[in-house]
């Protein structure tokens, strides 16, 4: 069962993402709340598999309590994914910079969120290849601020090539197919990686790749 903490300031939101959420067999809310502070306590009450947080609320935005629950050691199996109004603005990226595992359009289909937070459990990719590609030559060139002290020479070249690939926006099977593996080495290599670079999830990954330069930000 994926538990879930709903944090957003608008309660007609909260109440359809709710409804929608608690129909499925394998999801339930375990708690919902209006603004980021009483989110981040929800979260150390709860220890949920996911967070779905607004960014935008009175008290503390979604970006500072994803940056407290991040930071909370107790809390390094919970997942934040927020829920944005914006599509590929500023905010997007700060919350993943904050430790966002990704991020839903609130006007996405009901499937595609419910996809979304299956995914984020299962520690796979939440951006697309397109959505990544366009965040990244969107804003990756601005100043790093996170695991910015990580050198690349903790990483094997072995290591290296499966995070640049992770950057690029392939899945586990794609990154096997792509180098000859089974799908459970990648992920092994998936997994070292994020533990040698102290990254919660794949879309850390991605932000360490690009802010090291092991992959550069295309330009056109």
């Amino acid at each position: 069962m994926i538990r879930v903490v709903l944090v957003d300031d608008q309660p007609l939101i909260r109440t359809g993402i709710r409804a929608l959420l608690d129909a499925e067999d394998d999801i339930t809310v375990v708690g919902e709340t209006e603004n980021g502070r009483l989110g981040v306590a929800l979260a150390q009450e709860h220890r949920p598999d996911i967070v779905l947080m607004d960014v935008q609320m009175p008290e503390m935005d979604g970006i500072e309590a994803t940056r407290r629950i991040s930071g909370d050691d107790d809390l390094a199996g919970v997942h934040v994914v927020m829920l944005t109004n914006y599509g590929l603005d500023e905010y997007v990226f700060n919350a993943l910079r904050a430790g966002a595992a990704g991020f839903v359009v609130k006007d996405a289909e009901p499937d595609d969120l419910l996809q979304a937070l299956r995914v984020t459990v299962q520690g796979d990719a939440l951006l697309s290849p397109a959505v990544t590609r366009r965040l990244i030559s969107e804003f990756v060139a601005r100043p790093a601020d996170v695991l910015s002290g990580v050198d690349l020479d903790r990483l094997t070249n072995r290591e290296r090539e499966v995070v640049a690939l992770v950057a690029h926006g392939l899945s586990n099977d794609e990154i096997a197919e792509r180098m000859v593996l089974s799908p459970m080495t990648a992920k092994t290599h998936v997994s070292r990686s994020m533990t040698k670079i102290g990254a919660r999830d794949r879309a850390q990954l991605v932000v360490f790749a690009y802010e090291s330069g092991l992959v550069a930000p295309r330009t056109s």
